[in-house]
Order: structure tokens, then C-alpha cells, then sequence
């Protein structure tokens, strides 16, 4: 009988970028709702914490509760204590190594260089990966912006800052997701435990070291492009150029345009924010409303699958860095076109070293 066929089942493949497949990439769900309405809550705090105090930084802790949250209380919490310990090394070793390159670009652009092959070769063999990541990446930003302070008091003061501005905005994600998000119902795995620090393969592949060097490579080659032509505004090319950078060429390339599309998107609504909504605002509740309606089209976007969620991450990188450049209303276009034309460039420096310099290819990784 006709009323007993079974419907026809929905594809499992969808075609990337169709009606479908947006559909169901956006599709709601309870627990998308709440973790957007956690961030878009937890971005809101962070600007009038930081509008009201004057914190530095408001781009930085803004972007926080984006980055650090995670589907689940405990992975958010390993999160944020993974991030503090990372932050904390990678500022104190930063400071430790401007006693000898600050005011030495021969010292500091070497040092900028091997941190960062160091945290990237150590993402790839350490069992805690993002730990050694993190460090690296502090310590080689930090070096990269050390040039454009006038003073060591004042960079001093700023790196002790930045390590406010970016512990309070992950510790408000940690606390709210701690008391909004359900409790894990799943039992408890028996998860086999590592048996050691390093991954089986980090003494005997030679991928560890291509990958740490082809992104050391990627990111100072942009620092020296900009810095030469005195473009510096464009620094986020050398940040695109670490946080892009996957296993596999395929990965790092997708990886790549998800950070276009949500730099693109995120750029537009700066850019809409600045001309027609900056001139208007006079109070911090019009600033905290735009800001919470930019939050949750980035949250839901960055709660979905992994085929998408970086999109969202990138979409609220690209607007609170290009909105937020004072306490005060900012007219100014530079920063938004900087920004994008940065990322951009990093995109482009890192796609044409990871396909042509020893590519790494996801089915050479299966096999292994």
C-alpha cells in the first residue's frame, strides 16, 4: 500500500553553497538558541564593562566570548584555562625577550620568527597543541607590534592590559556558560589515556617540521611586505596567516575561504554600522543594541557545524575590530578597509605556500 512507502530520505551530500545546504546549516535548534543567546550576552557585558571602566582593548574582549566558547561547560572550561596558562607564558616570555629586541629589529624579527615556528611545530607533536600554538602566537605578535610603541613603559603597560582585556572576556563566557548551559547527560567515556606528551609520529615525520616552517614563512613574509611598504594597518594579514593554517592544503584552503566570506560579511556590517549608525549614536544603549544584533548573527553562524563555524568566528573578528576603535563614536573607514584588505592578503600569501610548498594532502594524512 502507497500509505506505508517510506518518504524519500534527504541526501546526505548536499551541494556546497546551495538552498539546502544553507538551510540546513542555519537550521535552529534549542541548543544553538542558547549558546547564541550566551554570546550575544556575553559580548553586550563586555562593552559596557569596558565602555564604562575604559579597559583597552574592547575589540579583543569582545571577540573573546566567540572564541573560547565551546559546545559544552567542560570543553569551554578547558578552553579558558588552556587560554590563561597559554597567555600568561606568552606574555611574560614576550616581555622577557624585549629586554633584548626592543629597539633591535635584527634581534626581534629573528626572534618573531623562531617563536613562531616553535609553537606551530609544537601544535603539531604536543599532545596539548593549542597550549604550544597559543604561546608561539603571543609571543610573536606581541614582537611584531613591539616597533609601533613609543616607550617600553608603554608597551609594558599595554601587554599587562591586553592580558586583562582578553582574561576577563573569557572568563565572562566561561562563568555563563557554566550557569545557562545544560549538564553533559552522556555518561562518561572510558577514554583510552595518552600514553605520552607527544604524539606517536613527532621524532619520525617530516610534515611537523614542513608545516611549522611553511607558516613561519607565510606570516614573516607578510610582516616584512607591510612593514616595508609602512602599511602596518594591515596587520591582521600575519594573525590570518597562523590561525588559517590546518594539516592539509585542502583543510588550511577551506579553512581559508570560511575566514573570507566571514571577514566579507563582517566587513559589510562595519562598514554599514560606521556610515549610517555612528553619526546617530549618542548613548551607550544604541552602541549595546547594534552590538547585539551584529552578536547574534555571528553566534548562530559560529554554532553550527564545523563547516561553517568559523565563518561566524571570523564575522565577529571582522566587526568588533573594524567598529570598536575608541570609547567614543569613530567615522573613520581606514580601519575596516585595512582590516579586509589584511586578512586578504594573508589569504592569498597562505593558500600559494601551502599548495605549492610541500602540500600536505588529507588523504596522504588517512593513510598514515
Amino acid at each position: 500500500m502507497s500509505a506505508i512507502t517510506a518518504p524519500a530520505a534527504e541526501p546526505v551530500i548536499l551541494p556546497f553553497g546551495s538552498f539546502g545546504w544553507f538551510k540546513r546549516e542555519l537550521a535552529p535548534t534549542p541548543e544553538r538558541a542558547r549558546r547564541t543567546a550566551i554570546m550575544v550576552a556575553a559580548a553586550v557585558l563586555c562593552v559596557i564593562i569596558s565602555m564604562t571602566l575604559q579597559v583597552p582593548e574592547l575589540s579583543v574582549t569582545a571577540y573573546m566570548p566567540f572564541f573560547m566558547s565551546k559546545q559544552s561547560k567542560f570543553l569551554t572550561t578547558l578552553t579558558g584555562v588552556i587560554g590563561l596558562i597559554g597567555l600568561t607564558i606568552g606574555i611574560g616570555a614576550s616581555l622577557l625577550l624585549y629586554k633584548f629586541t626592543y629597539g633591535h629589529p635584527e634581534l626581534r624579527i629573528p626572534g618573531m620568527a623562531i617563536a613562531l615556528f616553535l609553537g606551530m611545530y609544537v601544535s603539531r607533536i604536543f599532545v596539548l597543541g593549542p597550549l604550544g600554538f597559543l604561546i608561539g602566537f603571543v609571543v610573536a605578535v606581541s614582537q611584531s607590534v613591539g616597533e609601533a610603541v613609543p616607550s617600553p613603559e608603554l608597551l609594558v603597560r599595554g601587554l599587562l592590559w591586553l592580558w586583562v582585556a582578553i582574561v576577563y572576556g573569557a572568563g565572562l563566557i566561561v562563568v555563563l556558560n557554566a550557569l545557562f548551559l545544560p549538564d553533559e547527560k552522556k555518561a562518561a567515556e572510558h577514554r583510552p589515556k595518552p600514553k605520552s606528551l607527544f604524539v606517536p609520529d613527532a621524532l619520525t615525520n617530516p610534515a611537523h617540521v614542513q608545516f611549522a616552517l611553511k607558516v613561519t614563512f607565510a606570516a614573516m613574509f607578510c610582516y616584512i611586505v607591510y612593514m616595508a611598504i609602512d602599511w602596518s594597518g594591515i596587520h591582521t594579514a600575519f594573525i590570518t596567516c597562523t590561525f588559517i593554517a590546518l594539516e592539509s592544503t585542502e583543510a588550511t584552503l577551506y579553512k581559508g575561504t570560511l575566514r573570507m566570506v566571514g571577514c566579507i560579511i563582517g566587513g559589510a556590517l562595519a562598514l554599514f554600522t560606521i556610515v549610517f549608525m555612528m553619526p546617530h549614536m549618542e548613548t551607550i544603549a544604541s552602541l549595546v543594541v547594534v552590538v547585539a544584533c551584529a552578536s547574534a548573527i555571528a553566534g548562530w553562524v559560529a554554532t553550527g557545524s564545523e563547516r561553517i563555524s568559523y565563518a561566524g568566528l571570523q564575522l565577529a573578528f571582522a566587526f568588533f575590530y573594524s567598529v570598536f576603535q575608541g570609547y567614543a563614536p569613530d567615522t573613520d573607514l581606514d580601519n575596516v578597509r585595512n582590516r579586509v584588505v589584511g586578512i586578504l592578503f594573508g589569504l592569498i600569501v597562505t593558500g600559494l605556500v601551502f599548495q605549492y610548498i610541500w602540500p600536505e594532502r588529507a588523504s596522504q594524512r588517512n593513510s598514515k
